[in-house]
């Protein structure tokens, strides 16, 4: 196992940066996310890092060993694509064998590496088959057994998931999160999808044009959000956003609830909202609409439990509250969480 540190990474294509002055450091053995929208800089940074590309400036350390000069076979890393990047012609047993080969690995030592890393991912019965005779799951596990064979000290996958159906994406999130936990190899993970990032991360980066925006533990990153742009970008609806005078504010969709008995002694701040429309999500509802008042026509969205909404139609009127302590504040030139006593 290795940690992986970053002191000032930038990259520049032309007169682009693409990733812009990175710090970061893995902890030993943590599974660790880049998350962000597509051309954040997520996946030149893990580029960066397995070697493929080099830094315009920064310090990239493996190990506590500068390797901003090492090609990627003496980094000891191993990289799973997107891809997958199976070869057509070679057998499952001869995929994952081959880089074992490149490394000079003892040829009596090969089926011995080959049947342990393809038994971790239960593929074992596949190994005479070649890449066209699988399913979409079956590749991507050959390809992370591939990966694994050579045991590396830092393991980077770059959207391995993407090529999957929703379903069994699910289930190979479980699959990857267990199997990351019994090898304990320092695992950095590149993912445009915040359920995949909520799911598997130890801790998350979020990135946005090339910069870290946050980093912290799922918990973290979506209870207390540095700034707007974290706020709105993880959750499923993503936090509402509301302009008030001098200030924006925050809060969950699910924090967001009809005003009653339960609530009105509490201490909470109260709205008028108008309901647009009902959407059905089975034991949960998503009620969009919009806040009238001091709120400007400000677009929110709540979302209750079935029992809480039966008597919400679209085209009406409530009062809804927030629970105070649920609420964020953040300073609409910087877009940066403020203190509430700051307002």
């Amino acid at each position: 196992m290795a940690t992986v540190e970053l002191r000032g990474i930038r990259k520049i294509f032309g007169t682009v940066a693409a990733v812009n002055g990175v710090d970061l450091s893995t902890r030993d053995g943590e599974f660790l996310v880049l998350l962000g929208p597509s051309g954040c800089g997520k996946s030149t940074l893990l580029r960066m890092i397995a070697g493929f590309e080099r830094p315009t400036e920064g310090e990239l350390l493996i190990g506590g060993l500068r390797v901003n000069d090492l090609p990627p076979r003496a980094r000891k890393i191993a990289m799973v694509f997107q891809s997958y990047a199976l070869y057509p012609h070679m057998t499952v047993f001869k995929n994952i064998a081959f880089p074992l080969k490149a490394q000079g690995v003892a040829r009596a030592e090969v089926p011995r590496k080959v049947e342990w890393a393809a038994a971790l991912f239960g593929i074992g019965h596949l190994l005479a088959r070649k890449p066209r005779e699988l399913s979409g799951g079956e590749r991507q596990r050959v390809a992370l057994a591939r990966a694994l064979v050579r045991e590396p000290s830092v393991f980077l996958l770059d959207e391995p998931l993407s090529n999957l159906d929703a379903q069994l994406r699910a289930s190979a999130r479980d699959e990857l999160q267990q199997f990351q936990r019994r090898i304990g190899t320092t695992t950095i993970y590149v993912t445009h999808d915040q359920v995949e990032a909520m799911g598997l991360g130890d801790r998350i980066v979020v990135m946005k044009a090339g910069q870290v925006r946050q980093i912290g533990t799922p918990q973290e990153i979506y209870d207390e959000p540095a700034d707007t742009f974290v706020a709105g970008f993880v959750g499923s609806p993503p936090m509402n956003l509301v302009r008030y005078r001098d200030y924006i504010l925050g809060f969950r969709p699910e924090d967001f609830h009809p005003k009653s008995a339960s609530n009105g002694g509490s201490a909470t701040a109260g709205f008028k909202f108008a309901v647009g429309r009902v959407e059905y999500l089975g034991a949960d509802r998503l009620i969009y609409g919009t806040l009238v008042g001091d709120y400007s026509e400000q677009k929110v969205i709540a979302r209750l439990p079935v029992t809480v909404t039966e008597k919400i139609a679209p085209g009406a009127r409530y009062d809804f509250t927030v629970p105070e302590p649920e609420l964020r504040f953040f300073d609409p030139s910087t877009e940066l969480r403020i203190a509430p006593r700051q307002v």
